[in-house]
């Protein structure tokens, strides 16, 4: 089976495609129904919530269980809570009650993926090929992130919530054929998660994993909310069809494309760190202006923007990946992607009250100071613990590290 790792870039992005489209096509919904930024809000709420809970404890179950059967079973899971929304809308339940509790029970399955994928990855991918692979992981992910916009916009405009929503789970039953032809692997670490301590890879200095958390969770923030105000500017208030919304993120799409070819040079010469806080200071910058100037700028504003911000996040996720040891990299994710979805609550709820109260011009606003406020702290407590550790005498100052070992 050499090479067949990679077959779990293709699952990473289907899977995410999957979630995603129900999660937009939801979000079309409500704004066709009501028009209401907090409805969807609301409703990115109801995603977030579950998994901010549930993630860092699903975190050590993916540490102590088979990483491949918890995907599969994942996909599978997510496969029937798909298909009861379209059937439910065609029996005539309620729809809003519908597209809440489908995208509920999705978020919880979400909260145990999100770090049973990150272990496999780290468990199954060669050292020398994890920056690669990672650059093309995280691709995958926020390809299938944005282009199920362009999907999801286009479907539910000629062809109805229906079909859209069946697509879906047949999304989730590829990907779960294409992690079990990835077959057995064995586990390199035996011992029991309680009894090992994370370590931290010296060829990334030994950076505090609260910060790389914050970093990590702020591209979650980021990419939750901006998917919440997209269908708002373009359909509640520009007065578009749900396809511009497609064509918008398909152009995102293309960007993160474009992330992975030029990650590779650019993390060589200046390091993950500095690509990662670049780039999330570049990508807000680029963001606070998209919805001032119409349609078309929006559009090649959204394809520069995922170019840098994309780079940010491959950068993170190898950073964060590369810190802990590979017994404990789910509960890590999974601390991280809790920790970013609770955030994603808060932001959502500030942005939402504050599109609702104006307009979403100063709903994205919102959205960068918030960003740009955590960037700049992750940078600080970078550079404190470097700080810290170069003025130690014999090695790093234990009181920073104990701390930042207890976030995992």
């Amino acid at each position: 089976m050499l090479g067949s790792h990679r077959l779990l870039l293709p699952a990473a992005f289907i899977t995410s495609l999957g979630n995603n489209i129900q999660l937009i096509g939801a979000a079309l919904l409500l704004v066709q129904a009501r028009g209401s930024m907090l409805d969807v809000g609301w409703l990115f709420i109801a995603v977030a919530v579950p998994q901010a809970v549930l993630s860092p404890y699903f975190g050590r179950l993916a540490d102590r269980f088979d990483r491949r059967r918890l995907w599969v079973g994942c996909d599978v899971v997510s496969a029937v809570a798909a298909l009861c929304l379209p059937i439910g809308l065609a029996v005539g339940a309620p729809q809003q009650t519908l597209v809440y509790a489908s995208n509920f029970a999705l978020a919880v399955v979400a909260a145990l993926f999100v770090p049973a994928s990150a272990a496999l990855v780290r468990e199954r991918v060669p050292a020398p090929e994890l920056r690669r692979f990672n650059a093309q992981y995280e691709i995958a992910l926020q390809c299938g992130m944005l282009l199920s916009a362009s999907i999801g916009g286009f479907a539910l405009q000629y062809f109805g919530s229906t079909p859209l929503f069946v697509f879906n789970a047949i999304t989730f039953v590829a990907s779960g054929l294409l992690v079990l032809a990835v077959g057995r692997g064995a586990r390199r670490t035996t011992a029991p998660v309680e009894e090992l301590r994370p370590a931290i890879t010296p060829n990334r200095h030994e950076l505090p994993l609260g910060a790389l958390a914050l970093l990590y969770g702020q591209g979650l923030v980021v990419v939750t909310v901006f998917n919440a105000l997209l269908p708002v500017l373009v359909v509640g208030e520009w007065h578009r069809g749900a396809a511009v919304v497609g064509v918008v993120d398909a152009l995102g799409g293309a960007g993160f494309l474009l992330a992975a070819m030029v990650y590779r040079r650019v993390a060589v010469r200046f390091g993950d760190l500095r690509v990662a806080l670049a780039g999330f200071v570049a990508g807000n910058a680029l963001l606070v202006l998209q919805p001032l100037f119409g349609v078309s700028v929006l559009m090649g504003l959204v394809l520069v923007g995922a170019l840098v911000f994309g780079q940010a996040r491959i950068a993170t996720r190898s950073l964060l990946m590369t810190s802990v040891d590979e017994s404990r990299v789910g509960h890590a994710f999974g601390v991280a992607n809790g920790y970013g979805l609770a955030a994603t609550v808060v932001v959502m709820l500030i942005a939402s009250v504050v599109t609702g109260r104006t307009d979403t011009r100063y709903g994205f606003a919102t959205l960068v100071a918030i960003s740009l406020a955590a960037a700049i702290l992750a940078a600080v407590w970078i550079r404190r613990s470097t700080a810290d550790r170069r003025a130690a005498p014999h090695g790093p100052v234990a009181g920073p590290r104990s701390k930042v070992t207890e976030l995992i």
